[in-house]
C-alpha cells in the first residue's frame, strides 16, 4: 500500500510540474488548447496571473517531491499528507468555482493518495 501511495504522490507531483510549465511558460501557446473555454483574448492579459498560479503549483510539486525524499517514515507521511491536503483543497475549490473537471484531474488523485497513506498508517 505504501508503494502505491508513493506512486500516486509522484503522479500528483508530476501533474503539478506540468501545471507549472503550462501556466508559467506556455500560457499563450499550449494553454489555449488545454483551456478551450477560456476566452482567447484573455490569455495575453492574464499571463502574469497565470505565471503566479503556476509558481504555486511548483511549490506543491516541490513539497510532494520532498516528501518522497525524507528518510524518516513518520515525517515523510506528515509532509506528504500536508501537501496532498493542499492539493485536494485547491482541487475542490477549483471544481466548485471554475470547472468540475478540476476535481477529477487534481483533487481526486490527491484524495486517493491521502486515503492510501492513512490506510497504511492505520491498518
Amino acid at each position: 500500500m505504501l508503494i502505491l501511495a508513493k506512486i500516486i504522490i509522484a503522479i500528483v507531483a508530476l501533474l503539478h510540474l506540468y501545471f507549472l510549465w503550462l501556466e508559467m511558460f506556455a500560457w499563450t501557446t499550449r494553454a489555449k488548447k488545454v483551456f478551450r473555454k477560456f476566452p482567447e483574448e484573455l490569455f495575453e492579459p492574464t499571463k502574469t496571473l497565470a505565471a503566479n498560479q503556476g509558481l504555486y503549483n511548483g511549490f506543491l510539486a516541490a513539497g510532494l517531491i520532498w516528501s518522497l525524499l525524507i528518510q524518516n517514515a513518520l515525517w515523510q507521511g506528515y509532509v506528504a499528507l500536508f501537501f496532498l491536503c493542499c492539493v485536494a483543497i485547491a482541487g475542490i475549490y477549483g471544481a466548485w468555482t471554475a470547472s468540475k473537471k478540476i476535481f477529477t484531474v487534481q483533487a481526486l488523485p490527491a484524495l486517493l493518495g491521502i486515503l492510501l497513506i492513512l490506510l497504511h498508517k492505520f491498518l
